[in-house]
């Protein structure tokens, strides 16, 4: 069997309402996207690292650790409110011009804990099943059919998922997950004729939560130094 062209992508632009310049921000030592830099480049299915970004300070910092940056992503496709699905639409249709490729990957730069082998796992499920997309998840840690609730007109709380079989203790409710953005594997066309993940057929891997943790606010940034310090012990 021919062996797959896998390209990487870390989409990262330079504006961040929450955490301002969070991609190149600091994390023990290092800016945040060369956690995702060096995890894809390490991965063995993957052939080429490239940055989508608008931000030229982003696209050196890229560069300086062996990623690609083949092009600028336009103006428009990094506002606040910009499609992220449009973003991979634009990096697939430009590689496309002059180098085919099979599997389209995504490993967020705000995922710093994921490790290859949870990148590869994405990968090998896409190769060998019938899916369009893989996605990663956590086991979530709220359940609606337990312990998660909605509030009425006049302020009373009911569970959000309410049925005939009453749920008494986590262990008897569906077992649900979170996605998350340690990484997301797909077939370029899929993506192209598309606008969100789940018009197709999906599937996930689940991923611990200690390396699911996904760069958002400042406290997170500490959790990730605190594992990171953890798992050097």
């Amino acid at each position: 069997m021919k062996a797959l062209n896998c390209f990487a992508f870390i989409f990262a632009r330079g504006g961040s309402k929450g955490i301002p310049r969070k991609n190149i921000t600091l994390l023990n030592g290092k800016p945040l996207i060369v956690y995702s830099i060096e995890t894809a480049l390490a991965c063995p299915s993957i052939s080429r690292v490239m940055v989508s970004t608008d931000d030229e300070e982003i696209a050196s910092v890229a560069k300086q650790y062996g990623a690609e940056v083949p092009f600028m992503r336009p103006k428009e496709l990094a506002q606040d409110n910009s499609s992220e699905w449009q973003a991979w639409q634009h990096a697939i249709r430009f590689m496309q011009k002059c180098n085919a490729f099979d599997v389209f990957v995504s490993v967020p730069a705000t995922a710093p804990l994921r490790n290859v082998e949870d990148v590869e796992k994405c990968i090998n499920l896409l190769s060998n099943t019938d899916t369009d997309i893989v996605v990663t998840v956590k086991k979530a840690e709220r359940n609606p059919y337990f312990n998660m609730v909605k509030m009425d007109r006049d302020g009373f709380s009911h569970l959000v998922c309410e049925g005939d079989d009453v749920v008494y203790n986590r262990q008897a409710a569906p077992m649900l997950y979170d996605m998350t953005t340690v990484a997301y594997v797909a077939k370029p066309d899929f993506i192209l004729n598309t606008t969100s993940i789940f018009e197709g057929r999906v599937r996930s891997v689940i991923i611990p939560a200690e390396r699911a943790i996904d760069i958002d606010t400042l406290l997170d940034f500490k959790i990730a130094e605190m594992l990171m310090k953890e798992s050097r012990q």
